[in-house]
């Protein structure tokens, strides 16, 4: 933490830990807060929008990454070596589970070179090196040994900033109805208003449009569309959440059989958030 001279009377001011503006005086002995007198001063604005800046930066590092991971998008790894050293980004790629283009070496990332490539601890605690032009931050619904990697993760210590491997997952049935277009598993989460329920919905960062809220997915590089039914805008009273579906690039409705792994557990990950807002019997009077 370095301290910077700021107005006048010996105050000097610094960045704290957790990115927060911290004072002391000119004997050195740290302030509870920083003085009124000092809102103004260029250094401590300074301070303050570069805390600012970081923030929203981190913000971007984990939805760029939770986007390449939802969408399956390779990563060419030139990229992972050259943000390495940016606190922000090495904070969010560390201890992902990556695998190689062919998806023949996993592990948990912990290094990137130039030179050596990435540094990878396998599942038998080695550490490999991963040479490969691009790599794969797979959705956990496609790894075939979560429950093994979570294990392993848990005996690491391992404490990932982006949901991977404690993301919930949901498999489509194998017995989903050949003609079904949709499934009413998480249907009929009351609100006492739309409101209530719309309101949810921008919380947890979902569209809504055309009285469904959407959620685009990316499976096998085809862009599809989760949506559920939250209700039209010129109502106002009580409502429920309506039935999960997906559409296809075409913007028609798909076969359950058709939808994919991620597609199929990212709108239900979607539909299950809704129905938990729901509104509990017994709270109304509450």
């Amino acid at each position: 933490m370095a301290w910077v001279e700021a107005g006048v009377g010996g105050y000097q001011v610094a960045l704290d830990a957790e990115g927060k503006v911290v004072c002391r005086n000119a004997a050195g002995r740290p302030l509870k807060a920083v003085p009124s007198k000092l809102n103004d001063d260029p250094v401590v604005t300074g301070l303050r929008q570069l805390t600012e800046w970081l923030a929203a930066h981190r913000r971007s590092c984990l939805d760029d990454v939770e986007r390449w991971m939802v969408r399956s998008l390779p990563v060419p790894a030139a990229v992972v070596t050259a943000v390495w050293a940016d606190e922000a980004w090495q904070d969010v790629l560390r201890d992902l589970v990556v695998t190689g283009a062919d998806g023949e070496v996993t592990g948990f990332l912990r290094g990137a070179d130039a030179e050596r490539g990435l540094g990878l601890v396998d599942l038998d605690g080695d550490t490999v090196r991963l040479t490969d032009g691009e790599i794969l931050i797979p959705h956990p619904v496609l790894l075939e040994d979560l429950d093994e990697l979570r294990e392993f993760a848990l005996e690491l210590g391992v404490a990932q900033q982006v949901q991977q491997l404690y993301r919930e997952v949901w498999q489509r049935p194998a017995a989903a109805d050949a003609a079904g277009t949709e499934t009413t598993r998480y249907a009929g989460g009351r609100y006492r208003e739309l409101r209530e329920l719309l309101g949810r919905c921008t919380r947890l960062g979902y569209r809504v449009r055309g009285g469904h809220a959407v959620l685009p997915v990316v499976e096998g590089g085809a862009a599809l569309e989760a949506r559920v039914w939250v209700g039209d805008y010129y109502e106002y009273d009580a409502c429920e959440t309506g039935a999960l579906s997906w559409t296809g690039p075409d913007g028609k409705v798909l076969p359950l059989t058709e939808v994919g792994p991620v597609a199929w557990s990212e709108g239900m990950r979607m539909a299950a958030a809704l129905h938990a807002g729901r509104t509990i019997e017994g709270e109304e009077s509450a």
